[in-house]
């Protein structure tokens, strides 16, 4: 890991090996390069990972852009940044303006993007008025008061006490109001809507289920514009999706940037972890863990090859999500009359909240028209039974059960 503080330049830091493909990795407003934390060591195995800090963010100077700069100006200074690291291709990854950043340059420099992943973001960030009334309202009286609201925007309430959440939240105070404000009103003016069509990198667009900011509407705009562009929706996560849920992010990352993506040799260990992870999303920690215990010499390269086959490969890919993935696996299980694995898959997507229980019956009830109504039968018999299992005990009986 390098820190690089170069005069003119955006500030930032270098992760993985230098022979590998370049990834560069843009933060939203308000937050530093430290937003990527949580998916750096898995992306930096088979990538020279490249983050940055916002003018008047982190480390990089305010003057960097000066008053009435755009998105446009900003990606600039992105390839001015990839410039002196003699980055002549590279792929990109970035949250909200970070992401917008990156959508410009694959429309205006499509010779420098081998491939773009916009996590969080839009082609056009809501009514313009409001980023130009907190612009003055920055500049009148600082961050503080948007710092404080701010929790409210990238977080849901149950993670928005977390500590990473208080730590990205206290950073933000510290952002020079010039530079946060200039950047608003650059987000603004900001209307990409027209162009997506012209984005010829393959494209990944990662959105939060929660996300009041970026509102899932706006990634489905993104990934309806831009030609042959696939869209993952992170269920329990807000505008900072992966922060609050990093693994399902960088499992759709690795899926995306992985060897077919870069070109880069075929790697066993980065499609066993980015397995493992989203094998731990789809089907929760204790059951993996209950699997890894139970592992014997013998049992352990079955346990391999589905971590990296099943999880690693098609799990991770970004073309369905997740919740889609559930109904299918689901259908399927039905009509072959894999009753323990169908049991496993119920409890493990009705505690994820990818599906409720409104959903799995409209799934058994599509299974029983093409796959049979004796098997649908059973299913039925077994998924009313979990969701019994389930299901929070009435208020009147919780006291006895405690």
């Amino acid at each position: 890991m390098t820190s690089r503080h170069t005069a003119g330049l955006l500030h930032h830091q270098v992760d993985g090996p230098a022979s590998a493909p370049p990834l560069l990795l843009g933060p939203s407003l308000g937050t530093s390069l430290a937003v990527w934390a949580p998916q750096v060591a898995g992306l930096a195995r088979a990538h020279r990972v490249v983050r940055w800090d916002l003018p008047g963010h982190g480390r990089s100077p305010a003057s960097l852009l000066p008053g009435g700069a755009s998105v446009a100006d900003l990606a600039h200074e992105v390839l001015r940044l990839a410039d002196a690291l003699s980055l002549d291709r590279f792929a990109y990854a970035g949250i909200s303006l970070g992401g917008a950043v990156g959508t410009w340059l694959a429309l205006h420099h499509p010779e420098r993007v081998t491939s773009l992943a916009v996590v969080c973001s839009s082609a056009r960030f809501g009514d313009p008025q409001n980023w130009r009334d907190r612009a003055a309202q920055v500049r009148a009286a600082g961050t503080g008061q948007v710092a404080d609201a701010s929790a409210g925007r990238w977080f849901t309430p149950a993670f928005a006490a977390d500590p990473a959440a208080r730590n990205l939240v206290e950073d933000m105070r510290s952002v020079d109001p010039a530079a946060y404000a200039t950047l608003c009103d650059a987000l603004a003016a900001f209307d990409v809507r027209a162009e997506l069509a012209g984005i010829a990198a393959p494209t990944l667009v990662v959105a939060g289920r929660d996300d009041p900011a970026t509102p899932v509407a706006h990634a489905r705009e993104l990934a309806d514009g831009i030609p042959g562009a696939g869209l993952v929706e992170v269920p329990g996560a807000a505008h900072l999706a992966g922060v609050e849920r990093p693994e399902p992010v960088l499992a759709a990352l690795l899926g995306h940037f992985g060897p077919a993506a870069t070109g880069s040799p075929d790697d066993d260990g980065t499609r066993h972890a980015a397995g493992l992870s989203v094998r731990r999303q789809v089907l929760g920690d204790e059951h993996v863990d209950r699997a890894v215990a139970r592992t014997t010499p013998f049992t352990s390269v079955f346990q391999d090859f589905i971590t990296r086959y099943a999880w690693g490969e098609v799990w991770t890919r970004p073309g369905l999500d997740h919740r889609t993935r559930r109904c299918l696996t689901l259908t399927a299980l039905v009509a072959l009359g894999h009753h323990a694995e169908l049991e496993m898959h119920l409890r493990a997507a009705l505690r994820s909240g990818d599906l409720t229980p409104g959903d799995v019956q409209e799934v058994l009830l599509q299974a029983a028209v093409y796959c049979g109504v004796p098997a649908a039968n059973a299913a039925f018999a077994l998924a009313d039974r979990v969701l019994a299992e389930t299901s929070p005990a009435p208020a009147e009986h919780q006291h006895e059960e405690n």
